[in-house]
């Protein structure tokens, strides 16, 4: 190793304009056994702006303005990952990891503040091996929510894993932030069925779960991607689901009152019992002119007995017979990803994500919203139809999970998440969408949850802050965005931060600071 090190010391100690010449030699140093020329891809490589876009799915950040890795790298195995992350300290670079570049604000392939950095793409990481008789799975980083859910389905039927309802959204990204979805109430989200993990920490080693110790392993489970190290696969606890389950999506004008259901939905969704979920949006264009309701739901059982229930607990929504639909639970994560009857074969295309210009933000809401103010909030969609609210009932085993189990706060008496997104496909509208829902957004700071104002990691947003001084990031102004996320986790997991990663090695704009204090106490 010593003589390595002194090899590498007569490269370049900075990029240049022979940079992939000098950067391709390192790899080649500490990755002997494989063929890296084929993996590494330069400003001027030809394929390079094709693998770039390739899965970015936010395309105000396509632009030319838009500050690209000066390499990307596509590593097919964990030995070019670690030699990927020993050249990029040996010439003072940074890496930014992208499993399915689904993270709004593109944290993941660009830089916001000029930086350069070196992109690891794990599209080429996405095995999946079911161990059905165990309920366990071991899935890669860079394998699609959609593809585990099929996966899983073709070993057992009755088996399945809480996570979200976009089956293109990569293991590594999802994972990382906390994972919420339709067996959320029921089983809580992907975090808490995280078994172990394997990870590649800033000095290139793998560790698993006993290697890593407990801290970074509570740390990686929710506290966002990019800030601790690059997890190459995660071993998951795998959840029972029924041979039949049932769904309903029901929608509702102004005029078959969509406000006064969604206004009773609040106090009815949260209290359902787990086996029951049921999501409540607003879209703009329920009759074709103005905005409405769609109240959307699975139920971890039959028909009669949804309806049954229904009747009793929301009897105002009048779901009926012929609402109610019974399938499979991989038909379901058909449904729920608005593919209706398609084979589940569809969720192994990890191309259906429509692309588009874009913003999303968050909330949480604790106490229920008056009545005046949701026709407020229905009114912000009669001016704009690209908007969406979608708000997903929390409850169930989430108020029972104690905050500080995983990063992810956001449980106890938390009513709900609302997730609000506009997007468009011509880029010349969406600086007016980007003042609709900043306003939005505006509008509700005293219906939602204060001090701080929460907001979901998953669903990075800038405007809440951001870290403007490169590597050297301060704790202090970090706060400003990470209590949003993590509330008092937050302390914890930069503490978590100072310990595996002093250098600041993995960060980008809202990555977690180190905070080095002696004598730490978590």
């Amino acid at each position: 190793m010593a003589i390595l090190w002194l090899l590498l010391f007569y490269i370049s100690p900075a990029l240049s304009e022979n940079s992939y010449d000098a950067f391709l030699n390192c790899l080649s140093l500490y990755s002997p056994n494989s063929t890296v020329s084929e993996i590494l891809y330069s400003q001027s490589s030809v394929n390079y702006t094709d693998l770039l876009n390739s899965t970015i799915q936010n395309l105000r950040f396509t632009s030319q303005n838009t500050t690209k890795p000066i390499l990307i790298l596509t590593p097919t195995n964990q030995e070019q990952i670690q030699a990927s992350v020993s050249c990029c300290k040996n010439y003072g670079l940074s890496i930014r990891v992208r499993s399915g570049g689904h993270d709004y604000e593109g944290l993941s392939y660009r830089s916001v503040n000029s930086s350069q950095f070196v992109m690891l793409d794990l599209t080429n990481l996405r095995s999946i091996h079911i161990s059905a008789h165990r309920g366990t799975a071991w899935v890669q980083s860079g394998a699609t929510i959609g593809e585990l859910y099929y996966k899983i389905s073709m070993k057992n039927s009755t088996l399945a894993f809480p996570a979200g309802t976009c089956p293109t959204v990569c293991a590594g990204g999802q994972f990382s932030g906390g994972g919420i979805g339709t067996l959320t109430r029921k089983y809580g989200l992907s975090v808490d069925n995280i078994l172990d993990a394997k990870i590649i920490d800033s000095n290139g080693k793998i560790l698993d779960r006993a290697a890593m110790g407990e801290d970074l392993f509570w740390a990686i489970r929710g506290g966002g991607g990019g800030s601790f190290g690059i997890v190459l696969s995660w071993k998951l606890r795998l959840v029972q689901v029924p041979e039949i389950v049932s769904i309903f999506i029901i929608n509702r004008t102004l005029d078959q009152g969509a406000i006064g259901l969604i206004y009773k939905w609040q106090y009815v969704a949260f209290e359902m019992e787990p086996d029951m979920f049921l999501e409540a949006d607003i879209e703009p264009n329920i009759n074709g002119t103005e905005p409405g309701a769609v109240f959307q739901s699975l139920y971890l059982g039959r028909c009669t007995d949804m309806l049954t229930y229904m009747q009793v607990h929301f009897p105002e929504l009048g779901v009926g017979t012929s609402d109610c639909r019974e399938m499979s639970w991989i038909q379901s994560a058909v449904y729920f990803a608005r593919f209706g009857d398609a084979d589940p074969k569809i969720l192994l295309d990890r191309g259906l994500q429509p692309k588009s210009f874009n913003k999303c933000t968050s909330d949480y809401v604790i106490d229920p919203i008056p009545f005046p103010a949701w026709e407020g909030i229905f009114d912000w969609f009669r001016s704009n139809h690209s908007g969406l609210i979608y708000m997903n009932s929390h409850g169930g085993v989430m108020s029972e999970i104690p905050e500080s189990d995983t990063p992810y706060p956001h449980r106890g008496r938390v009513l709900y998440n609302i997730q609000y997104l506009v997007g468009s496909k011509e880029a010349s509208d969406i600086e007016a969408y980007l003042g609709w829902i900043q306003g939005l957004r505006t509008s509700m700071t005293y219906l939602v949850s204060t001090n701080p104002r929460r907001a979901y990691v998953n669903f990075r947003d800038l405007d809440l802050g951001r870290n403007d001084g490169g590597q050297n990031i301060s704790y202090e102004n970090a706060r400003v965005w990470g209590e949003r996320y993590f509330k008092d986790n937050f302390k914890r997991l930069a503490l978590v931060k100072g310990e595996v990663d002093p250098e600041n090695f993995f960060w980008h704009e809202q990555s977690i600071p180190p905070l080095i204090v002696e004598g730490k106490n978590y």
